[in-house]
């Protein structure tokens, strides 16, 4: 589907856009530059945008319903008050690798926050995985949920929560699995392979779930979009004016706006004039497709 319009509505080349959320108490979308440490807030109605310096990767972060931001650092989850810019330190996992940070996460529909690990530096296909994913109940408690990824991405849930998605976005793995999910007491179990991504461009980076059902995978490296029914089959693919697009939020009044996300590093060389806007917050709409309300934290 190259007829759809694809427009940049905020032009920052950020090092590392990701973590897209859609807010819809205050119509903000909020998203983090990881590697510049910054937590940043987008209103598209006025188009502005602010940020926060925090001090440390962000990987991922909610919300909650007073709008205050848990953040998962590299040294664990922390709170920031947004009327005071207070942080506090919530909690770091027993078992937390130092050498890992934080990468994607989610939220479900009991507030439980999500949060999947990578390691810090490269990795390369003869080392042991060192990646994991965490749970952040409501209580403050954490505990790891699965383990045995080297680059944990595409953290999402189906519309009613029956199936949980991940992925590992190395190069060699590039692949998401489906799991069944217990919503009352939050297990994992039956892992499949929903989808998996050597036959097209890009590599599953950061993943989201529309009103239908059907999951969409940022195509990192790829320049694409790329919508997955649940039955694992390509629907569509969405050609992006960026190499690295990163994540998906639906967002607007009526969740009918898909802001994504990029990188504006690291990109290919000699690609720099075919996307002067890398790094930027891109937006398109596409008749019949909206997605659901993100849930808050706790």
């Amino acid at each position: 589907m190259n007829h759809i319009n694809v427009d940049c509505v905020l032009d920052i080349k950020a090092n590392l856009g990701e973590s897209p959320i859609w807010s819809t108490k205050d119509q903000i979308l909020y998203w983090v530059d990881i590697n510049n440490h910054l937590i940043c807030k987008f209103d598209p109605r006025k188009k502005k945008n602010s940020s926060i310096n925090v001090g440390d990767f962000i990987g991922c972060f909610a919300l909650k319903k007073n709008l205050n931001i848990v953040l998962a650092l590299t040294n664990g989850f922390f709170e920031l008050e947004q009327q005071n810019g207070i942080i506090s330190f919530i909690c770091n996992p027993k078992d937390y690798n130092p050498e890992n940070r934080f990468n994607d996460g989610t939220v479900d529909a009991r507030g439980r926050f999500y949060a999947g690990t990578m390691s810090l530096n490269p990795t390369k296909k003869t080392e042991k995985p060192k990646g994991s994913l965490y749970c952040l109940h409501p209580s403050g408690d954490v505990n790891k949920v699965l383990e045995g990824f080297y680059t944990i991405n595409g953290l999402a849930f189906s519309p009613d929560y029956k199936t949980a998605y991940v992925s590992d976005s190395a190069p060699w793995i590039r692949t998401i699995w489906s799991y069944d999910y217990d919503l009352e007491d939050g297990v994992w179990s039956n892992k499949k392979v929903f989808f998996e991504t050597h036959q097209i461009n890009g590599r599953p980076d950061g993943g989201c779930v529309d009103a239908e059902g059907c999951y969409w995978m940022a195509g990192v490296s790829g320049w694409e979009l790329v919508r997955i029914t649940p039955k694992g089959k390509i629907d569509m693919i969405i050609k992006m004016p960026i190499e690295k697009p990163t994540k998906i939020a639906f967002g607007g009044s009526k969740l009918d706006t898909m802001y994504v996300t990029s990188i504006g590093s690291d990109i290919t060389q000699g690609t720099i004039n075919k996307q002067p806007k890398a790094g930027g917050i891109f937006a398109l709409t596409i008749p019949g497709i909206k997605g659901i309300d993100f849930p808050f934290y706790g």
